[in-house]
């Protein structure tokens, strides 16, 4: 089988199940005791958070979270604030948005109100930033209206469906209230730039463990926890803390620094090999500011549950992991400007460290077959 799903997940490093394994296998304590035990899972702990604290911004405190989702979660519903989001979010920023009684913006942070050029956002220029954010927003009727500047923003670092790489140091400038940024894809594949406010990661999504996740947040910012109980994690997320998948993320974190310049030229070659490969097709997204783990294309009148179908060797995706299935068309397509049938049309293949060119050439020429064999 050939895995060309990264962005959905990736495969657990070596280095990451040797960090955990001690933790799972003898070193059983509660990092929040206070025995000889429990300071060591604690001290476990730290380290972590500083390995994962080194790929992120001076000045913010890092706090663990189940995953990116529980992270977006107490970004948008801890600050208490009115928010608003660009219509190429990731499902649980929109949702939030939606519960909280936000607005969500049209295109995304490089695009204008829905101009398109060639089936993409139009990337504007960095003084034209200013003009897609949003203006005075809807507020939450149970607490005082809020101040001029006093909101938070939402805008994803590269996108999860089409790998295209937003100018989020640019709109935080442009921002007079919060940023909150989800660099889930991002992190650990590109530097972070300095200006948001928040900042969502996760850990499977650079050779980490799943269930863990954390989000960054700004000296200075305080937020309303969500889940009440214990106290821990700095009084914003109570429960008992996992020392081995901490200690998994941190691994992680610690090998895609020092990889990450590598792992870019790599994924750069296997884009170049497999652009050539897929020359037929329409690559949805921008090809200049985009990661290069990242290839969504499409050929139209292709049916994608059937080429899926035909090609049981490779593992890839026909959207976002967290809409597969649902059969409706991706809302990040459909904010770009692409018809329903475009949307349907359009696969998303993800690699990264581990993926080998051999692999790349194979599930093109598998994929290439059964979809020239259907549209003929």
């Amino acid at each position: 089988m050939i895995y060309l799903d990264y962005q959905a997940t990736t495969p657990l490093a070596p280095e990451a199940f040797a960090a955990m394994e001690p933790w799972l296998r003898d070193n059983f304590w509660n990092p929040h005791s206070m025995h000889v035990g429990g300071r060591k899972a604690a001290a476990a702990v730290e380290v972590a958070r500083e390995q994962v604290a080194a790929l992120l911004p001076i000045g913010g405190r890092v706090i663990f979270t189940s995953g990116a989702t529980e992270a977006i979660n107490l970004a948008i519903k801890g600050c208490v604030l009115p928010v608003s989001a660009f219509a190429t979010e990731h499902a649980v920023v929109l949702d939030c948005v939606e519960v909280w009684g936000g607005r969500v913006l049209p295109g995304s942070g490089r695009g204008t109100t829905h101009s398109v050029v060639e089936g993409h956002a139009e990337v504007v220029p960095t003084t034209k930033v200013q003009e897609t954010l949003p203006v005075p927003l809807h507020h939450r009727s149970d607490g005082p209206p809020p101040r001029a500047g006093e909101d938070l923003l939402c805008a994803m670092l590269i996108n999860n469906e089409i790998g295209t790489i937003n100018p989020v140091a640019d709109i935080a400038q442009g921002h007079k209230g919060l940023l909150l940024c989800d660099a889930v894809q991002a992190y650990g594949r590109i530097p972070i730039p300095d200006g948001p406010d928040m900042i969502a990661i996760s850990a499977h999504k650079i050779h980490g463990p799943k269930g863990i996740g954390a989000l960054w947040v700004r000296d200075g910012i305080e937020l309303t926890p969500l889940i009440h109980g214990g106290g821990q994690e700095q009084g914003l997320r109570s429960g008992t803390l996992s020392p081995a998948l901490c200690a998994g993320f941190g691994a992680a974190a610690k090998l895609a620094a020092e990889r990450m310049d590598t792992n870019a030229t790599h994924v750069e070659t296997l884009w170049n090999r497999a652009t050539e490969l897929f020359a037929g097709w329409t690559v949805n997204g921008s090809t200049q500011h985009r990661y290069k783990g990242n290839l969504n294309i499409r050929r139209d009148g292709l049916d994608v549950a059937r080429l899926m179908s035909d090609c049981r060797e490779v593992m890839f995706s026909a959207g976002s992991a967290c809409a597969s299935g649902s059969g409706r068309p991706s809302h990040v397509l459909r904010a770009i400007g692409l018809s329903d049938a475009q949307a349907k049309s359009s696969i998303r293949l993800g690699w990264g460290r581990y993926t080998r060119l051999e692999e790349i050439e194979r599930a093109c020429e598998l994929i290439n077959t059964a979809a020239e064999r259907q549209l003929a």
